[in-house]
């Protein structure tokens, strides 16, 4: 079917913070698409919640110290390289947002930068505002990407189809009912993370791995997938799949870690770091301690610390468990570890660009290799902020493409049978058993069967291309990839 594709320079599919920063540092002559699933606040970016680490005080940190403790976190498995220019540059990009755009961190009384500390970090360097600094961020640069006539912003947009051909990117957007047609230069892929392919996630509901999915079948490279974060601390509520997170900046101004008899057990086997050490450390420490006591609930308390103080430094979690029942100035509250953060994705270099002439990858989505098996906690807004500009630049020095406004390209019809009900749910059931913190690669063995099954179905049907389709085939592509990964390692243990 021979159609029409209005043509940009560059389309950008995702609007969190990496999406919105690279629009807002490409060329004002570039003309920019950008494209956002749901409204542009809905996205990991603004539910981060503990800030963003950066070497903000020489005098008491450096970048060394800050390069340490993201290769300690990391497992040594880092990109040296790429580590070495998140934390160098990321001090400047970190500047930039409170003196260009506007965004309000909290403050010392000399006016200075108020930091806080968070496990796995050896000084105070995460810049917050309050409990809320992705959402500051993310409103603050949406409020100047509007200001832009050279960026139209499309909202309620699902990518559908995404192919290339002539060093120009074809795209099938879905808005509302109708379907659109756009082509591009370059693409920008910073469609977050992957959690709806677990049952509990502190993801949002449009964290379904959508760019993950459309760089793997455009032949990009896609690396360890498997390095999935456990957040130890997410609120255990069981009714709802989107679990709320409590920050990692509670444990790091003072909060304990207990267990179902309301007893502090970090210190057996993290007798240093106890409650500061990093993520995937604690969520397997919780899990041993459950194996030990034979029961899945713990607590977080911060009651211990003056009342005034949590209110004002966490009024968006003391209100949140406010709502559920729990006074965490009086009371501990209850959590549990479940998914959180991606380490892998597609494959970028130093510049955010992939194996594919004219795609880069931003973000969650994107495998910088800065985080290495874990990521060191508020370094995910940091990376975003860095390799989102590095990107821009890239873009900006190849110069103006330019070319026809619109055109013609063939595409098969949207239209096709409704898919079987129930396929994401199976999803997230087998990948909840088969890599949960540890893997048990007998269920993944088995999962992998059958998510094999369902792939090769998604591939070879003739299913209509719209939303559900598409989210589908992600978490199916995703889970694929992951429990892939999982078996060989397995191979490579044995």
């Amino acid at each position: 079917m021979a159609l029409l594709f209005r043509r940009f320079d560059v389309m950008i599919v995702g609007t969190g913070i990496s999406g919105i920063y690279a629009a807002l540092n490409l060329d004002p002559s570039l003309s920019i698409l950008m494209l956002s699933k749901k409204e542009l606040t809905l996205c990991n970016s603004a539910l981060a919640q503990g800030g963003v680490a950066a070497v903000m005080d020489k005098d008491d940190d450096s970048y060394e110290l800050h390069i340490k403790d993201t290769l300690i976190a990391g497992h040594y498995e880092n990109n040296l390289e790429n580590v070495r220019i998140l934390v160098e540059q990321g001090p400047t990009d970190v500047q930039k947002l409170q003196d260009v755009y506007g965004v309000e961190f909290d403050h010392k009384d000399d006016g200075s930068i108020s930091l806080t500390r968070e496990g796995g970090h050896s000084r105070r360097r995460i810049a917050h505002h309050k409990d809320s600094t992705g959402y500051e961020i993310e409103t603050s640069l949406i409020e100047q990407v509007q200001k832009l006539k050279n960026v139209t912003v499309v909202n309620n947009s699902v990518l559908c189809r995404l192919e290339r051909r002539d060093d120009l990117f074809f795209a099938d957007i879905l808005c509302g009912e109708e379907h659109e047609y756009y082509c591009a230069n370059s693409v920008i892929l910073a469609t977050g993370g992957i959690g709806r392919v677990y049952d509990f996630t502190t993801n949002s509901a449009i964290a379904t791995g959508d760019g993950i999915q459309f760089a793997y079948n455009l032949g990009a490279e896609i690396k360890n997938l498997s390095y999935v974060q456990f957040h130890p601390t997410a609120y255990a509520d069981k009714e709802n799949r989107e679990c709320f997170l409590i920050s990692e900046a509670v444990r790091g101004e003072g909060a304990y870690l207990l267990n179902c008899n309301k007893e502090r057990f970090m210190h057996k086997y993290e007798p240093e770091r106890k409650e500061l050490a990093p993520r995937d450390v604690v969520s397997k420490c919780i899990i041993e301690e459950q194996k030990l006591t034979g029961s899945s609930e713990f607590w977080l308390d911060i009651s211990h610390k003056d009342p005034e103080f949590v209110r004002s430094h966490f009024p968006m979690i003391y209100n949140k468990v406010l709502e559920k029942g729990y006074d965490m100035t009086k009371e501990p509250i209850p959590i549990y570890p479940c998914q959180h953060y991606l380490m892998g994705g597609i494959n970028v270099d130093g510049k955010g660009a992939t194996n594919i002439k004219g795609l880069y990858a931003a973000g969650e989505c994107s495998h910088t290799g800065v985080h290495g098996k874990n990521r060191l906690a508020s370094n995910s807004l940091l990376e975003a902020l860095v390799f989102s500009r590095l990107i821009a630049e890239d873009i900006n020095a190849n110069g103006h493409a330019g070319g026809a406004e619109f055109v013609d390209y063939s595409m098969i019809s949207p239209d096709g049978l409704p898919l079987p009900k129930g396929i994401k749910t199976e999803v997230r059931h087998i990948m909840q058993k088969a890599y949960f913190i540890h893997p048990d690669y007998a269920e993944a063995e088995k999962g992998l069967a059958r998510i094999t099954e369902l792939k090769n179905m998604l591939e070879q049907g003739n299913f209509a291309i719209n939303a559900a389709f598409v989210e589908t085939k992600s978490l199916v592509t995703v889970a694929y990839i992951i429990l892939t990964e999982v078996m060989e390692r397995k191979d490579k243990e044995q």
